[in-house]
């Protein structure tokens, strides 16, 4: 069973490639925004204690997060693995996700990284903001600080993940097909 991690800065396409590859390979697409978004909706325990730290402007902790996730992979174990997309995003989110794995006698097998210029990100991200209905994808300023914020979060990954020869860097510039067959490239030599 195979445990992916989809990386790259915000508007890199992971949710575009997700897509594909998760019919593609018979995985699940583990997005930690759709199941925010879900516990929220339908109130779940979860979701509830979530709920009050959103109410005043705070993160989530990764706690909650961690354990929102668990439930997700837990109900979904008769797929061919797993596509983490949107986790983890800090060092210590990583090492949550090793210990839980290691639970379920399983590893991550691989973060595969979509990399493009922050200039075509930006611009990509502009562009989506004008259907996507998100405000943050409207304001060049708020951008920017997304990725001021994963320089200084998430960018050490790629360290945490090169040091346990599990990182793999996949151009994320061109059309959405070109940049399926080379994420498929990577993905089939795992």
């Amino acid at each position: 069973m195979k445990s992916i991690i989809l990386f790259g800065k915000p508007g890199a396409g992971k949710g575009t490639q997700a897509t594909f590859l998760e019919k593609q390979y018979n995985l699940y697409h583990v997005s930690t925004g759709d199941i925010f978004r879900y516990n929220l909706k339908n109130e779940t325990e979860l979701g509830k204690i979530a709920k009050t730290y959103i109410d005043r402007g705070e993160l989530v902790p990764d706690e909650i997060t961690i354990n929102m996730l668990k439930e997700e992979v837990k109900k979904n174990m008769d797929k061919s693995g797993f596509l983490f997309d949107g986790f983890p995003r800090t060092i210590a989110q990583a090492e949550a996700l090793d210990n839980f794995l290691k639970e379920l006698n399983l590893e991550v097998t691989a973060t595969v990284a979509l990399e493009a210029d922050d200039e075509i990100l930006v611009e990509r991200i502009l562009e989506r903001g004008k259907t996507s209905g998100r405000t943050d994808d409207q304001d060049e300023e708020k951008i920017r600080n997304r990725y001021k914020e994963y320089n200084e979060k998430t960018a050490p990954l790629i360290a945490y993940y090169q040091n346990q020869n599990k990182y793999y860097a996949v151009n994320g510039i061109g059309e959405i097909p070109e940049i399926t067959v080379r994420l498929s490239q990577v993905i089939d030599q795992l």
